[in-house]
């Protein structure tokens, strides 16, 4: 924690008030929760940045997919358009959000929408000629006017909320209190042989009665482009571009890198300029450029050659079943 951030510490205090009487007001009823007909599933966290939210509900959509009519909504961060939009065959991501435009790319009968008004998002996916059976919200914790079936908290474990402070002093949204709203708690993004003493540890620390599961980013052993796929095996030595606009990329640039390969950084949701992608084409070099998915789809179409992209999904360490067995539970 940096010196400016300890001297903010009394706003940290003064904002953690706030949302304490706000949730105060929902949980006494004073401010209105909607429920619905259908089953509504919410992920979120209590901090701001990257906690593995869109793994976590690519993993629920291919859970539920197979049994029911799916459908994601979200407030589609950094777009471009306003109010309620549905994805269709002509959407893209300035008009939907990386992330739901991903979505909509990756999983062709999945509903994909986007409000920032989830209350009405939802009234208006229930309107559809071909309603969803259960509804996905991402990144809603704290979206108290809709009141869900389940909610499922992400925290990384290498930032878990109950090590951290309330904001501008941490990064917490709202008090650690808050994971008490919480069906289940996911650590998220851990190494894949973190040990069963050090799960442990962390479920002392977290010391809520909550189920507690733990996850890691497992990385696809291919990359693909419109046209090709090349194993990472085959690619590792090779040098190459490396281009991430995602909110924490260590992990993805330590995957690929070979020693000798280009990095280049960009803020989280980042769109891209012409001068990005001219800096871009001329760091590449005509050679391999490799980007996160959720970065592919704002740049496939900007005219890279050699532009690949690294598929993730997230993976459970153990209970697996146990947690599929509590999602399919509230239907």
């Amino acid at each position: 924690m940096n010196f400016l951030r300890k001297l903010l510490f009394p706003f940290s205090l003064l904002y953690s008030l706030v949302t304490a009487i706000r949730n105060w007001l929902f949980d006494t009823g004073r401010f209105k929760s909607y429920g619905f007909e259908v089953p509504v599933i919410v992920v979120g966290n209590l901090s701001v940045g990257g906690t593995g939210k869109t793994p976590q509900i690519e993993y629920l959509v291919r859970l539920l997919s197979p049994h029911y009519k799916v459908a994601t909504l979200s407030r589609g961060y950094k777009r471009k358009s306003e109010g309620f939009v549905l994805a269709s065959s002509t959407s893209n991501a300035e008009e939907l959000g990386d992330e739901p435009f991903q979505m909509a790319q990756k999983f062709p009968e999945l509903i994909v929408a986007v409000d920032a008004n989830r209350k009405n998002g939802i009234e208006q996916l229930l309107n559809l000629p071909i309603a969803p059976q259960v509804i996905l919200l991402d990144d809603a914790f704290q979206h108290r006017k809709v009141k869900a079936k389940m909610y499922i908290l992400l925290t990384t474990y290498s930032e878990l909320y109950c090590e951290d402070y309330v904001l501008p002093t941490g990064n917490l949204r709202e008090s650690s209190s808050g994971a008490k709203r919480a069906d289940v708690i996911i650590v998220t993004k851990c190494p894949r042989d973190l040990s069963q003493a050090e799960q442990q540890r962390i479920q002392k620390k977290i010391a809520i009665n909550r189920p507690v599961f733990f996850s890691f980013i497992d990385y696809d052993a291919a990359i693909y482009s419109k046209e090709d796929t090349k194993e990472v095996s085959a690619i590792h030595s090779i040098p190459k571009l490396l281009v991430a606009g995602i909110a924490k990329p260590v992990p993805f640039f330590s995957y690929l890198d070979s020693g000798k390969d280009e990095r280049l950084e960009y803020p989280d949701h980042h769109f891209f300029t012409d001068h990005d992608i001219k800096t871009i084409q001329q760091k590449a070099k005509d050679g391999l450029i490799i980007t996160t998915e959720k970065d592919y789809v704002r740049l496939k179409d900007q005219g890279l050659k050699s532009l690949y992209y690294l598929p993730i999904k997230s993976s459970f360490i153990k209970g697996k079943e146990d947690f599929d067995r509590i999602v399919m539970g509230v239907m």
